[in-house]
């Protein structure tokens, strides 16, 4: 493969971003602050941290047929993002987030699914399983004969993780419907790929998460888990998936549980301008990393270092760094 390949299957929205001097309490109106707008959805920033950290992306998830659905496609096409797999719905609108920022980079999102509540279960397993037959057929014509990992078990997909070997990740999370989750953790267990779940918002996860890595923040593990300390949350979820967890744990690193192994991995110290992205570009540049075959702890230290500097920026996107810059600060 020329790049590593990362399909992300989330949601694409359309930020709407007021910053304010402090975040306003329940009921109050704070005035005095500049609005932009930008391009969303954890999904689609996901696969822009992963595009800019050097991975080959394609996107899928839905928008509607509006304005904010052709400017969400075309920024991500600007990127060198795929987007052909994401569906175009009349009748629904593009999802939308509200977010409220203050001057110490802390925010406050709410969000309407839209188009993004829309993704189903069979075009996520049509869309996989298209790009799966595509890349095993790329392949097999340049003479490889198969794509890397597509005939391995299911079961040695997350061992991909911390080898050397190449793999194709699919990079999931909660803002579309449970249906299309389950179905893409299937479709990369049926390519052999690896699978990552970002599971923000936190929400019942998948029944079966089996060799599924595992990326929340803290309160998402805290409260997937019922574990207040983040290490036991961390164990509990990685007892339940067989495979590695990294909990993110802001301006403090993350920490990671990968077996009987538990470390503790810092974060660069940097000017916090805005938080609001910060996981995401951890997780697109975790699943870059993975899909590049890093072991999992590089993968992870790469990660933390493109959110540390993702926050210098306002906006979700604009303060992702590229490839390079997250190497000179590494």
């Amino acid at each position: 493969m020329s790049q590593p390949e990362v399909v992300v299957v989330g949601s694409v929205n359309a930020d709407l971003v007021v910053s304010v001097a402090r975040l306003p309490r329940a009921g109050e109106t704070v005035v005095g602050g500049r609005f932009a707008r930008f391009g969303g959805g954890k999904g689609a920033n996901q696969a822009v941290a992963a595009a800019r950290a050097g991975a080959r992306v394609t996107m899928v998830g839905a928008v509607g047929a509006d304005d904010l659905g052709d400017e969400a496609l075309r920024a991500l096409a600007d990127e060198g993002i795929d987007v052909s797999c994401v569906a175009r719905l009349e009748d629904v609108a593009t999802g939308v987030a509200a977010i409220v920022v203050d001057g110490h980079g802390e925010n406050q999102i709410a969000v309407a699914s839209g188009a993004n509540a829309e993704l189903g279960r069979d075009e996520v397993t049509r869309a996989l399983a298209a790009l799966a037959d595509a890349s095993a057929a790329g392949a097999a014509s340049a003479g490889d004969g198969s794509f890397a990992g597509a005939e391995s078990p299911a079961g040695e997909a997350s061992a991909a993780a911390g080898s050397s070997a190449a793999s194709t990740v699919v990079l999931l999370g909660h803002e579309v419907p449970p249906d299309a989750v389950e179905a893409g953790i299937v479709a990369a267990r049926r390519a052999g790929w690896i699978a990552v779940l970002n599971p923000a918002p936190a929400r019942e996860l998948p029944e079966d998460l089996a060799g599924v890595i595992l990326i929340p923040n803290a309160d998402e593990a805290r409260e997937l888990a019922g574990e207040a300390d983040p290490e036991a949350a961390a164990r509990a979820l990685a007892a339940r998936s067989g495979a590695a967890v990294l909990v993110t744990l802001g301006a403090d690193g993350a920490l990671l549980v990968d077996g009987d192994a538990v470390e503790r991995l810092p974060a660069p110290a940097v000017e916090v301008v805005d938080t609001t992205g910060a996981g995401d570009a951890a997780c697109g540049a975790l699943a870059a990393e993975l899909a590049a075959g890093r072991p999992l702890r590089e993968a992870a230290a790469f990660a933390l270092t493109a959110a540390s500097l993702s926050t210098r920026s306002a906006g979700a996107r604009e303060g992702m760094p590229a490839r390079d810059e997250i190497l000179a600060a590494l």
